[in-house]
C-alpha cells in the first residue's frame, strides 16, 4: 500500500478481502471507533477556547475526579458503537459496570473495551493525551453480554489500538498481523496510512519511570533503574510525560522501556489491566517488543475483575528482559 495515500477505510477493506469468510463486522467496529476519535480530537484541539476543560463535579469508579472531556469522550465512544449491531456489550474505564446495548438495537458477537481519555490529568496543561481500545469476541452464550465476555486473556484479542492527540492525531492499531499507524489529515477528515508495519527496536536508550515513586519501590526495582541511569555503554535518558499513550507511543517508535511497577502505596500497580495494559501489550508484542507485570506476560493474565490493576513494564526486548532478570535477582548492576 502507498503510505500517505491509503486511508483507514481502504486499508481495512483490503485486509478484509484477505479473509473470504469475513463478514465486515470488525471493519465497521474499527471505523466507528475511528469516527468517535475524530470527534474527540476536534474537541481536544479546541479545548482551550470552549468550556470543556476542567472538572465535571463527579468521580469515576476509581474515585478519581472526572474531567469534563473525560465524560464527553466516554459518551462519544458509546454513541459511536451502541447502535451498529455488532456488539453485545462494552466496557469503559469510566463505568463501574459493563455497558449494555440498548434493547431497540440489534446485538452482535463482539465486545469492545476502552479508556476513552487516557492521561486526562494533563488536559488542563495541554499535554498529549489519548484513547485506548481493544476488541474481543464474546465467549458466553448470553446474547446481552456478561462479565465473562470481558474476563479473557489478551491472547484472545481480535484487535487493539490507541489514538494519540498530540501535535497531530494518530491512530495506531493491530489485528494480530502487524502494527500500522494512521495520521489524521484535518483538511479532509481522514486517517491516512503514515507508519506502515511498525517494528520496535530490540533495545533503546529511553526509560520512562515516575522516579518520584523511587522511595516506595522494592530494592529490585530501584536497582534496575539505577542500572539504567549508570549504564555508561548505553547512556540511557529518562523521559516521562505522565500520559501513558504519549510515553508508550514515543518508546514504540524509538525503543526503550516504560514502567509503572507496584510500590508500597499501590502494590498491585496503578494501571488498569483490561483497559490499558492488555491492549498496549498486544500492540507491543505485534511490533516485536513485550510486556510483563514482573512475573508473567501481561497477555497471559486473565482478569478477575473489570477494573483490576496491574504493574506494567512494557517496551523493547532488551530492557524488559533485563527487568525480569532483576526481579529474579539474577543480575546486579
Amino acid at each position: 500500500m502507498e503510505v500517505g495515500v491509503t486511508n483507514l477505510g481502504r486499508y481495512l477493506l483490503e485486509e478484509q478481502r484477505k479473509h473470504p469468510q469475513a463478514t465486515g463486522d470488525f471493519t465497521l467496529i474499527i471505523e466507528q471507533i475511528a469516527f468517535a476519535c475524530k470527534v474527540i480530537s476536534r474537541e481536544v484541539n479546541k479545548a482551550g477556547i470552549v468550556n470543556i476543560l476542567g472538572k465535571a463535579k463527579n468521580v469515576n469508579v476509581h474515585g478519581e475526579e472526572q474531567q469534563k472531556l473525560d465524560v464527553y469522550s466516554n459518551r462519544k465512544m458509546i454513541q459511536a458503537l451502541d447502535h451498529i449491531g455488532k456488539l453485545c456489550a462494552m466496557g469503559s474505564e469510566e463505568d463501574e459496570e459493563i455497558i449494555r446495548i440498548p434493547d431497540h438495537y440489534p446485538k452482535g458477537k463482539y465486545v469492545v473495551v476502552f479508556d476513552p481519555l487516557d492521561g486526562s490529568s494533563n488536559i488542563d496543561v495541554n499535554i498529549s493525551i489519548g484513547t485506548i481500545f481493544a476488541v474481543y469476541r464474546s465467549i458466553s452464550s448470553c446474547k446481552e453480554g456478561v462479565e465473562e465476555d470481558f474476563k479473557q486473556s489478551g491472547r484472545n484479542l481480535v484487535a487493539a489500538g490507541y489514538v494519540l492527540y498530540g501535535s497531530s492525531t494518530m491512530l495506531v492499531y493491530t489485528a494480530g498481523n502487524g502494527v500500522n499507524g494512521f495520521t489524521l489529515d484535518p483538511n479532509i477528515g481522514e486517517f491516512l496510512l503514515s507508519h506502515e508495519n511498525i517494528k520496535m527496536p530490540e533495545s533503546g536508550k529511553i526509560y520512562s519511570f515516575n522516579e518520584a515513586n523511587y522511595n516506595r519501590w522494592t530494592p529490585e526495582i530501584q536497582n534496575y533503574v539505577n542500572c539504567l541511569r549508570n549504564m555508561t555503554e548505553r547512556q540511557y535518558t529518562g523521559r516521562y510525560i505522565g500520559s501513558l499513550v504519549a510515553d508508550f507511543h514515543r518508546n514504540l517508535l524509538k525503543g526503550g522501556v516504560f514502567g509503572y511497577p507496584g510500590d508500597s502505596k499501590n502494590p498491585k500497580g496503578k494501571l488498569r489491566l483490561l483497559y490499558e495494559a492488555i491492549p498496549l501489550a498486544f500492540i507491543i508484542e505485534q511490533a516485536g517488543g513485550q510486556a510483563t507485570d514482573g512475573e508473567q506476560n501481561i497477555l497471559d493474565i486473565v482478569p478477575e475483575e473489570l477494573h483490576q490493576r496491574t504493574p506494567l513494564i512494557i517496551g523493547s526486548n532488551y530492557e524488559v528482559d533485563l527487568y525480569k532478570q532483576y526481579m529474579k535477582g539474577e543480575v546486579k548492576c
